[in-house]
This record gives structure tokens, sequence and C-alpha cells, in this order.
């Protein structure tokens, strides 16, 4: 299975989670009398959409390059990143608008029972955010990642919905809107958040230099491919799950065109081979020139 479809199959995941959440959310937030909790469906609702863009843009990126697109259709996830952003900021949004609306407006306290909902879907949202995290790490995916922190949001709003549903019901009457303040609260939370989101989708699409590890690895495997004698520059992109490398590798300058050809093949073919996630590199030979 390629990175793709596993990277896909894990968007199948999250949508699921999401629809059947935030039907239990809505549910338990209209029979359990909690603002928050409706607040907190209304966030899982939009999850499920942005989730399918997702889906959407991770199939998109599996086309093969072509003639318009020589690097491949990869650009397509951060593109999709931004997308995501605008939803969790829409949701935030409607979730302030909410809770304002409800904090001014007087309404019985929630029911006991929606801690229990609560505290399930809590854990369930923080397993399925590690669980994706994990895997968007590990496929290099810049839009699996946006979903993974849609999930990790979602949990926040369900714990600030815990503590403001607590707090009414401890305190009693006079405390009907904490649970409000607590959606309020969650809707900051996510906004500030969405700026983790947003910055590094923002570094692949504007080619940023931010990966030094990988390219110290580079240099290295360089060294053991036969007739590289150093590398000079070394710059990395990453389009879609991989990432493109653009090298010049220094060369004795005695050698024939053919022969430098032969090595610049060679350096290509060893970095790929041997280097996880690498979907092109594009070598230059440069003389060796003693000082």
């Amino acid at each position: 299975m390629s990175n793709s479809d596993k990277a896909i199959r894990t968007t199948y995941f999250s949508i699921l989670t999401n629809f059947l959440l935030a039907l239990v959310k809505w549910l338990a937030g209209y029979f359990g009398h909690s603002h928050a909790l409706i607040a907190d469906a209304i966030e899982s609702t939009a999850d499920i959409f942005s989730s399918f863009l997702v889906l959407l843009g991770l199939k998109y990126s599996k086309r093969p390059a072509d003639h318009t697109h020589p690097y491949g259709h990869g650009r397509i996830e951060p593109l999709i990143t931004f997308i995501v952003v605008i939803f969790l900021i829409v949701s935030a949004f409607i979730i302030a608008k909410e809770s304002i609306y409800n904090i001014q407006t007087p309404h019985e306290a929630p029911k006991s029972w929606t801690l229990y909902v609560l505290g399930a879907i809590i854990l369930w949202k923080e397993i399925s955010f590690r669980v994706i995290m994990r895997r968007s790490k590990k496929l290099n995916s810049t839009s699996l990642k946006a979903d993974a922190w849609h999930h990790r949001s979602d949990a926040i709003t369900s714990v600030a919905a815990f503590i403001g549903i607590s707090i009414a019901l401890i305190f009693g009457e006079g405390y009907e809107s904490a649970d409000d303040w607590a959606a309020l609260l969650a809707s900051g939370l996510i906004i500030y958040n969405c700026y983790g989101i947003f910055r590094p989708a923002l570094a692949e699409i504007m080619d940023e230099n931010r990966y030094e590890e990988l390219e110290e690895e580079v240099r290295q495997h360089s060294l053991q491919v036969a007739g590289v004698e150093l590398i000079e520059k070394c710059y990395i992109r990453k389009i879609g799950m991989l990432f493109q490398v653009d090298l010049h590798a220094v060369v004795n300058p005695e050698l024939s065109v053919r022969e430098g050809h032969a090595i610049a093949h060679d350096l290509k073919d060893y970095l790929i081979e041997n280097l996880d996630n690498i979907g092109n590199v594009f070598v230059h030979i440069e003389p060796f020139e003693r000082d």
C-alpha cells in the first residue's frame, strides 16, 4: 500500500469518527440542555466537511506528473490545509457567536449525565488526534496533520464544555451559563491552534528551507557514492508527501561529460533508494577546484 493510500484510509477513519461524534454531541446537547455541547457539535460537523476536503485533496495528489504538472499534484495538500484552517476559523466564530447569545439568554443548567458523554468524547478525540498525527508524520502529509489538529481542537472544545458544565452543576443557580463561557473560551483556543496548522502549510507552499536534518542526511549519504568529492549546495522542498532535492555535487574536473553524467545518475538513484520519502533528485555537477 502506497503512502497516499495509507493517508486516504486514515481520512476515512477520521470522517467516520467525526460523523458519529457529531451525532452524539447534537443529541446529548439538545436533550441535556448543554449549549457547550451543541457548540462542540457544530465544530464536529465542520470537521466532517473538512475531512472530506482532505480526502479529495489526497486523492488528487495521487495523480502522476503530467505535461502541465511536471512536479506532480502534491501542492494540493497545503492548499487543502488552508481551506481546513478557514473551516476551523468559521467554526470558532460560530461557536463564539452562539456562546455570547446564550450567555445573555437565561436557560436551565445542563444535565449531569452530559459529563459522562463528554468524558468519553474527550478520550476518543485525543486518541484520534494521536493516531492521525502519528500517521501524518510518518507519511509527511500536511493536510493529514491539519485533520489531526481538527481532532485536538475538538477535544479542547469538549474539555472546556466539561469544565463549564461541572461549574454549572457544582455551584447551581446563577451559574447556568458557565458552559457557555467555556464554549467561548474554546473558540479562542481553536483560533490560536489555527496558526499552528497554517504555518507549516505556508512554509511548504513557499518552499522554505525547514529540513536541516534531512539535508544533513543527504550530504552524508551523497559522499558514499563513488566519484562524489563533496556536496556544495543542497536545497530541499516538499511537494505533497515527498521531498524534492536539488544539489550540486563536486567531482574530479578531469572526468568526461559521460562519466560526470553517470555519477549524477548513481547519486540520484542512491539517495532515492536509501532515504525515505525522496520523490526526485536534481543533480548539478561541479568541477573540484583546488586552492
